[in-house]
């Protein structure tokens, strides 16, 4: 069994984190689908819990029910990112994960995220701090490098291996790529073969099918998956299946509406409707992903400016699909 330290992470599968995205109802989703491990939150930014910033203190909250749960920080200053690890442990997470991948700009502009591969002693400097201030186990997740000519991850492996970081996650691409090309996965195992500490695969999994690849080809401990959670929340338990030899299930029509209409009526209840609006419109993007008719709806929601006027359009729209299911094929 795979074990962050002490923690098992059973199956060996885990929710990336994703900002805007893993949110409580989301990871709650994953969660009451089964088949995950772990689950991760979105990332957040110790200069907001270091001045107390009340809706990064929000973004904190988790329910017992989506234990064991990793919490990612990030930022520039070591002792900053010392003082948002040891929040995460006073508020219960299971985990520490700090942040050395993202390439989104606004985080490199900040020093932070995958900018931090380019100096190896100040992504150093953050990680012994942030170890000496917690007990439970802390990971880093990282890119390639920043570039094709600055490919430094095993040595950041080895420098986490080094500072007792209980486990790390690669994702293969540079920050150059952002999500573009391949993930290349020659990459994921040549770490594996480098530390003795598990090591986390990420990138390009869109399919049970490629969680079990990523395992085959690169002898990773474990497999992180996030877009791909996205068009279809069942995957982890998909997965979970195979490598349990049992057959993948598989969701019905009825299945995929009652997800959608439990996770949005979580944020229903919870959000302002602007916001709520707003979330209602990216996760049906990937959640209508190969229905028919999908686009259509997309287009439709596009304008409608009540949390009511959707829930409506939604339940109208799997109404429409289960009547065509339900209609017997004519005779040619």
């Amino acid at each position: 069994m795979l074990r962050y330290g002490a923690l098992p992470v059973d199956p060996p599968l885990v929710l990336a984190p994703m900002a805007g995205i893993t949110d409580r109802h989301y990871r709650r989703i994953v969660r009451d689908v089964g088949g995950v491990g772990l689950v991760s939150m979105e990332f957040i930014s110790s200069e907001g819990i270091a001045r107390g910033n009340e809706r990064t203190l929000n973004l904190m909250a988790f329910e017992k029910e989506e234990r064991p749960l990793a919490i990612q920080i990030y930022g520039s200053n070591a002792e900053k990112m010392a003082q948002a690890a040891s929040l995460v442990q006073e508020i219960g997470a299971d985990v520490c994960d700090i942040n050395m991948g993202c390439p989104a700009n606004k985080i490199l502009k900040g020093c932070a995220g995958a900018a931090l591969m380019g100096d190896l002693r100040i992504a150093e400097g953050i990680i012994a701090a942030a170890r000496r201030a917690i007990t439970i186990p802390l990971t880093v997740k990282f890119r390639a490098g920043l570039d094709e000519n600055r490919l430094n991850y095993i040595d950041l492996g080895k420098i986490c291996q080094d500072n007792g970081v209980a486990a790390v996650a690669l994702h293969p691409r540079t920050a150059k790529q952002f999500y573009t090309g391949k993930a290349d996965w020659e990459r994921i195992a040549r770490l594996k073969e480098a530390l003795s500490i598990p090591v986390v695969g990420n990138g390009d999994i869109q399919s049970p099918s490629d969680a079990l690849e990523m395992f085959r080809r690169t002898g990773c401990d474990a497999v992180m998956i996030g877009r791909g959670s996205m068009t279809n929340p069942w995957i982890f338990r998909q997965t979970a299946d195979l490598l349990a030899g049992r057959e993948p299930m598989q969701p019905s029509l009825a299945d995929r509406r009652d997800l959608i209409l439990r996770h949005f009526g979580m944020m229903r209840d919870t959000e302002e409707p602007r916001h709520a609006l707003h979330k209602f419109r990216t996760f049906t993007g990937w959640y209508t992903h190969g229905l028919k008719d999908g686009r259509t709806l997309r287009q439709r929601i596009q304008g409608i400016d009540s949390v009511e006027g959707f829930f409506e359009e939604f339940d109208a729209f799997f109404r429409r699909l289960e009547a065509s299911e339900s209609q017997p094929a004519l005779a040619g």
